[in-house]
């Protein structure tokens, strides 16, 4: 699939919730004036702690095939998002990097000759 079909699939995702949330919002009545009720109720907390907890307690007992086999397959599905260098790319970017390491090396090369030369004009044979 390529950046464009992927953009366009996005933009068509976003366009739909975009219209349910607009139709949902469309529903309400325009005289019901939406105020906060009060505090929140003390036994919502201990219910979303359990949840919690019990969620945790599951994710530990997990079958370990199974957390591997959805790591590949989230693997497999992100490398399929990736866009690939051509062939010409690749040369070229291998050809600037083999550039660069010659002219790093000529350099590095020619500062160890120089202070060797100059450590023997110090401290002579």
């Amino acid at each position: 699939m390529s950046k464009r079909d992927r953009a366009a699939k996005s933009k068509a995702a976003d366009d739909a919730v975009d219209d349910a949330a607009d139709s949902a919002v469309d529903t309400l009545d325009d005289d019901v004036e939406l105020r906060p009720t009060g505090k929140r109720a003390g036994s919502s907390r201990r219910v979303d702690r359990t949840a919690k907890s019990t969620e945790s307690e599951a994710a530990g007992r997990r079958n370990p095939f199974v957390v591997v086999w959805t790591f590949l397959k989230q693997v497999v599905t992100e490398m399929k998002k990736v866009i690939w260098p051509t062939r010409r790319e690749t040369i070229v970017y291998t050809i600037i990097v083999l550039i660069f390491i010659i002219i790093f090396t000529a350099f590095i090369t020619g500062l160890d000759v120089g202070f060797a030369k100059l450590m023997l004009l110090i401290f002579g044979k």
